[in-house]
């Protein structure tokens, strides 16, 4: 009944305070086992939702192991759970496969579970699994596995999709597969997070490709206007605002903001007046808190 009810309010909060009120003792997989179960003879959007739902139990409801328990009953199951539903391998496999994209359990639980499969219908389900997540940008894309929109989406959600993208095309170097699933995820209001990552994505990284493509990448979307001016200048702007932090973790963060910032500035897609705003210019280590107010040299900061 909780499961259904959720289905009408979807709201995953009351979910789990409604499972939270029950002695599940050693057995909170079968919260998961369940969920999953139920959504077998329901139509994609509830099954959207129960992905959703596990999503957002894990690290409370449920633990990492229990969701992996939940997968290897169900994989036992399929003998008889094929008899209500015909495609039940497949649809557990779009399950598993949504489950390590949502970071709920590792990847490598694919590998585990075949070890110990005990019939052909669960080798069937790991297969499918396995095939979308080795799909060219298959970890993005799995958030539409069930052919519905994920509504709503959770902020740290699509901060992960951002990087899973960032990550692929930095790999790929695929331009149009990047903005294809930039536009996939619907959040225009957003965009200013992808600028935000990337520009940090090329800090942490201190290598001359990831910037050249970065910039490629940034350039592209404004040129097509699918990031707008506003959301450029914004997504910009918060790095600017982060850089004493930022410059703990990587010390040369500095100089290469000042060198990135320069190179998006001859592309033509930033203003003279953002490149103003650059704090400190490169030239100097940001003040922070750990550095008492003092000013550095960042060449001997970073030594």
């Amino acid at each position: 009944m909780i499961i259904l009810e959720y289905y009408e309010h979807g709201d995953s909060t009351e979910a789990a305070i409604a499972f939270e009120e029950l002695n599940w003792n050693h057995n909170r997989h079968m919260i998961a086992q369940l969920a999953i179960e139920i959504a077998l003879d329901h139509k994609p959007s509830h099954r959207e939702m129960t992905s959703v739902l596990i999503s957002d139990f894990y690290g409370h409801v449920l633990k990492q192991k229990d969701i992996a328990t939940a997968f290897d009953s169900l994989l036992n199951n399929l003998p008889d759970l094929i008899l209500d539903t015909p495609d039940a391998p497949i649809v557990l496999g779009n399950f598993l496969a949504r489950a390590i994209a949502d970071d709920c359990i590792p990847p490598k639980l694919i590998q585990i579970l075949r070890e110990k499969a005990e019939n052909d219908l669960a080798r069937t389900a790991l297969t499918r699994a396995d095939t979308l997540l080795s799909m060219k940008h298959g970890l993005v894309r799995l958030d539409n596995v069930w052919g519905v929109g994920g509504g709503l989406r959770p902020v740290k959600y699509l901060i992960r999709q951002m990087n899973l993208l960032l990550q692929e095309y930095v790999s790929s170097g695929d331009l149009k597969e990047a903005i294809r699933c930039l536009n996939d995820l619907e959040v225009p209001h957003f965009h200013h997070e992808l600028v935000y990552e990337a520009i940090v994505m090329v800090l942490e990284a201190i290598n001359a490709h990831v910037e050249e493509a970065m910039c490629k990448l940034l350039k592209s979307l404004s040129a097509a206007i699918i990031i707008t001016p506003d959301m450029m200048e914004r997504g910009f702007t918060r790095v600017f605002d982060d850089m004493p932090d930022i410059i703990l973790d990587v010390p040369l963060a500095a100089n290469v903001l000042e060198r990135f910032v320069g190179q998006c500035h001859r592309a033509g897609f930033i203003s003279d007046e953002l490149v103003k705003k650059m704090p400190g210019r490169g030239r100097k280590r940001f003040v922070s808190e750990g550095d008492g107010g003092r000013v550095k040299d960042l060449s001997l900061a970073a030594n």
